[in-house]
């Protein structure tokens, strides 16, 4: 994803392992959230249990931070199991706090409980009230807290881990991918709408549930498939088992965003290559808005691709016109937006060589307040650019996302109350093209797709208001 800091965010990222032939699996863990920091880089976590050893026997190790600050050889010494949970976190819900990093471990009547979740409940707040009224005290501002609240209070009537996390699926509303262990037990489960994704892989005699495939074979392992909607996959020493969420909802949203700029390029979701979905994303923009260029350019990481395929379609030259310094700490912890613009300029520098005297076609994932694309197109032009006409790979944002997406409310987006042609004059490209609604099911390869952030309407009913504050109001 482009360096937008005041834009849209990447999401969480789970991974799930069980050896049951006893090897250690930190390692594992640790490699697969790697794979995965794309999306989140706030904070991370790994928690481990040993299956042979005396049950509730968890350790679990977080901090804020990227996965190779917050573990090193040490502390990943100390992580002593063959079954495990990790996560990496960007937050849609509660503050990015040490209290909120998952995964999330509770000790309860039945023992020891691990939990990491992706994605955003719309009724957690409601669900939170209820449990607090029957005493349940509350460590944290997330949602996730409330599942693993409502998990662990299903399972004291229910005769399996699993069973405890079907009963709490069936009062749960949004989006969410989970991994859950037990104390002998891997459990993952997906929504009934594939809003969030989740697929299984194997390695050697042991399973893999990751956020997405890249994880699975970044630690060696074998991609095997998705998780389907409304999935419950059981993972024990007794092999592998699936059961199914009672609700069947008459449509499936697989988030369009995974495909524009939430996934690596080197995953399959859902059966579509998230490399192939950016190329054709990029040549439906050349056909739909061509333009008379010399060179066509993408704003790093997730713009690359699309301006590949816009290239490749137009016959105009695809080139680098921006340096991506690596080096650079975590910019989007700077407290005000002035800092986190300059953040944003020592990340990411035009190249003047690459852009002097030359009409530039800039390919962007999206455009959310305006502030980013324009500050990048006054840089390309200082530094020598005729002229920069902007394609951007998503339609334009006019509704707010509930379901874990970190598009802010309607009076944030630029879209809401300025036209195509208006946002062009405010941002002081030379054009400005954006994928049409249409044509998002071509990019996803004809898969089943949230379009609520362009359409306003939703796989389901949502709140009236922006819920983003709402777990914050309840402590």
């Amino acid at each position: 994803m482009s360096f937008s800091f005041t834009g849209v965010h990447e999401e969480c990222g789970v991974f799930g392992i069980y050896d049951p032939e006893g090897r250690s699996v930190a390692s594992d863990i640790y490699y697969g959230l790697s794979a995965l920091q794309h999306r989140g880089q706030e904070s991370c976590g790994i928690a481990v249990t040993d299956t042979s050893g005396p049950a509730g026997n968890v350790c679990c190790d977080r901090g804020l931070g990227l996965v190779n600050e917050v573990f090193h050889e040490t502390n990943l010494n100390a992580l002593k199991g063959n079954l495990g949970i990790g996560h990496v976190r960007y937050s849609t819900t509660g503050s990015s706090v040490l209290a909120n990093t998952q995964p999330l471990v509770m000790k309860y009547l039945k023992g020891t409980l691990c939990l990491a979740h992706n994605g955003n409940l719309i009724n957690a707040a409601e669900l939170r009230h209820e449990l607090e009224l029957g005493g349940t005290l509350f460590r944290t501002t997330i949602d996730s807290e409330v599942i693993a609240c409502l998990v662990a209070k299903n399972r004291v009537t229910s005769s399996s881990a699993e069973e405890a996390v079907k009963k709490t699926c069936a009062s749960i509303r949004g989006a969410y991918a989970l991994t859950v262990t037990s104390s002998r037990k891997l459990i993952g489960v997906r929504d009934p709408y594939g809003l969030k994704p989740l697929c299984l892989g194997k390695k050697g005699s042991g399973w893999i549930l990751a956020s997405e495939s890249c994880a699975i074979t970044s630690v060696g392992g074998e991609f095997i498939r998705d998780i389907e909607p409304g999935e419950i996959v059981i993972i024990s020493h007794d092999g592998i088992h699936s059961d199914y969420l009672e609700e069947k909802p008459s449509q499936r949203a697989h988030c369009i965003f995974e495909y524009i700029y939430f996934a690596r390029l080197d995953s399959t979701i859902d059966g579509v290559s998230v490399y192939d979905a950016r190329l054709r994303g990029g040549r439906f923009l050349a056909r739909e808005y061509p333009v008379e260029a010399d060179l066509i350019a993408g704003v790093p990481d997730s713009g690359l691709i699309s301006a590949y395929g816009y290239a490749q379609e137009s016959g105009i030259p695809f080139g680098f016109i921006f340096h991506k310094n690596s080096y650079v700490g975590r910019t989007f912890i700077k407290p005000t937006q002035k800092e986190r613009e300059n953040a944003v300029k020592i990340k990411l520098s035009v190249i003047p060589a690459a852009v002097r005297g030359k009409r530039i076609v800039l390919v962007d994932d999206s455009i959310v307040r305006g502030t980013t694309i324009k500050n990048l197109i006054r840089d390309l032009k200082k530094a020598g650019a005729l002229e920069v006409h902007v394609r951007i790979s998503s339609p334009p944002f006019l509704h707010p996302c509930f379901f874990g997406t970190d598009v802010p409310e309607t009076s944030s987006l630029i879209a809401h109350e300025h036209s195509v042609e208006d946002i062009r004059r405010e941002i002081g490209a030379d054009s400005l093209g954006y994928m049409t609604v249409r044509a998002l099911s071509e990019l996803s390869g004809g898969l089943p797709i949230c379009r609520a952030c362009f359409t306003g309407s939703y796989p389901m009913t949502v709140p009236d208001h922006d819920i983003s504050m709402d777990l914050e109001q309840t402590t």
